[in-house]
């Protein structure tokens, strides 16, 4: 199917896919609450504010910094990697490729399509972090909306290519979900996830800088409680699409030799 054909069917596929989530909506609540870690480390890490500041992070700032980080992680995540190891160990991969769309696309459908019911928990959590933090807690321009919009966005890219690139990985090997387990180990620890980047020593900082777990979550946060000027943000933003870019290209590369060693028997 052409480009063309693909954007036209995409609205079709997306609706599918909320239909999908709304008849799935008690595993996307149980996942939701899988993600609650940055409220337990808002506790602890206000705690610790309580005795002195930690860096420009006093109390309300980890309060607004931890909300926003739920908020963001409810939008940016990706479920791929499971699905792909799951459709190509048990050969059901083989009923995707016989549709006229790829499967990539049906995926990036499937993932999307949970957005609006996610903003459900996230819209209330966003407003009560301005309720208990103030204005600081969101951006003050109109162009910071703007940049953070993109980086939302950019760290979605960032999330569903790693899922597609890794959930491809099991094409090449039995399962794919243990270099899963590795990636998110290095995301809880190098995205921001569970504590702001700018409490690291200043080589861990400058590692996690160019490494893409930054962007995933930790550069949207840092866009919506107003952490960069313009100019710091449009770089940080330039270096969040290089990763985009970079991880749609592994993507298609794995992808596009992984189905050459795909085989499914019907029963």
């Amino acid at each position: 199917m052409s480009v063309r054909s693909t954007v036209r069917a995409f609205p079709t596929m997306l609706r599918i896919g909320f239909s999908e989530a709304v008849a799935y909506r008690a595993e996307l609540f149980i996942w939701v609450l899988s993600t609650t870690m940055p409220f337990v480390m808002m506790a602890l890490w206000t705690e610790v504010a309580r005795v002195s500041p930690v860096g420009r992070f006093g109390g309300k700032d980890f309060v607004g910094y931890f909300l926003a980080t739920f908020v963001v992680r409810q939008l940016t995540g990706a479920w791929a990697a499971w699905q792909m190891n799951f459709e190509v160990r048990q050969g059901t991969l083989a009923m995707r490729l016989l549709r006229p769309v790829s499967p990539l696309w049906a995926y990036a459908a499937e993932n999307l399509a949970a957005v609006p019911l996610r903003l459900i928990v996230a819209v209330p959590v966003l407003l009560f972090s301005v309720f208990a933090v103030g204005g600081r807690a969101v951006p003050a321009h109109a162009w910071g909306w703007g940049l953070f919009l993109v980086a939302l966005l950019g760290g979605w890219l960032i999330t569903f290519f790693a899922n597609v690139a890794i959930g491809t990985l099991a094409l090449y090997m039995e399962s794919s979900t243990k270099v899963m387990d590795v990636w998110l180990a290095l995301f809880f620890v190098l995205s921001g996830y569970l504590y702001p980047l700018e409490v690291f020593p200043t080589p861990l900082r400058v590692l996690a800088d160019w490494l893409p777990f930054r962007y995933q979550i930790g550069l949207p946060v840092e866009l919506l409680t107003g952490a960069h000027g313009f100019g710091e943000s449009a770089a940080l933003l330039a270096r969040q699409w290089l990763w985009v870019a970079l991880m749609a290209g592994l993507c298609t590369v794995l992808w596009r030799r992984g189905l050459k060693r795909f085989a499914a028997y019907g029963g």
